[in-house]
């Protein structure tokens, strides 16, 4: 495990896959968006947000021989399931208009009402959950809406919930206390 994953709480892999895959997975990207890649007309909304993609070519991404090194480094050899879903993606276009969804992220872990996922919680123990994974599939500069990362906020919101036990913090108490306090942390963008 590298020092700067310890310090900053994240990582970055250059090179993670192989352009050839990026091509392929943007372009099913590009048509689950329905818009056209090439008329900026089109691109009508600030993001649209794309369901799980458990099929290739984001599995063969995500389970390349340099992620699986990077995996055995971070978290331990054998302590990690092979990916079997990216996640979701937020396609986010030049846009003035707020997208509703540009504030901090914490994967939750359990409880809560699934009609209200704030209510959704998470304690420094979690189980299932070790590494959130950014994929780009596009080159994205400092002015293409990267990700926005807080270096080193993992450590004071563990400090956080740590205080609070098994029970942890829903996501609502964690937005209003332990990463609003992460605002003076330097922030990293996902380029």
């Amino acid at each position: 495990m590298s020092q700067h994953f310890i310090d900053a709480g994240w990582e970055k892999l250059e090179g993670a896959f192989p352009r050839a895959l990026a091509d392929q997975a943007r372009a099913m990207l590009w048509k689950g968006t329905g818009c056209d890649p090439d008329d900026p007309s089109t691109w009508s909304k600030p993001v649209v947000r794309l369901g799980n993609f458990e099929k290739e070519p984001f599995l063969s991404a995500a389970s390349t021989p340099a992620l699986r090194a990077a995996f055995d480094r971070l978290v331990g050899a054998g302590r990690w399931r092979p990916c079997q879903s990216v996640g979701t993606f937020p396609i986010r276009f030049p846009s003035a208009a707020d997208p509703g969804d540009a504030g901090w992220h914490v994967d939750m872990s359990f409880g809560g009402d699934p009609a209200d996922f704030l209510s959704w919680r998470v304690n420094v123990s979690s189980k299932g959950r070790a590494l959130l994974m950014l994929f780009l599939f596009s080159d994205v500069g400092p002015d293409d809406a990267p990700t926005r990362i807080r270096s080193g906020s993992h450590v004071d919101v563990a400090r956080a919930l740590a205080a609070h036990g098994a029970e942890g913090l829903s996501l609502r108490e964690l937005v209003d206390g332990p990463i609003a306090a992460t605002a003076g942390h330097d922030v990293a963008l996902a380029t």
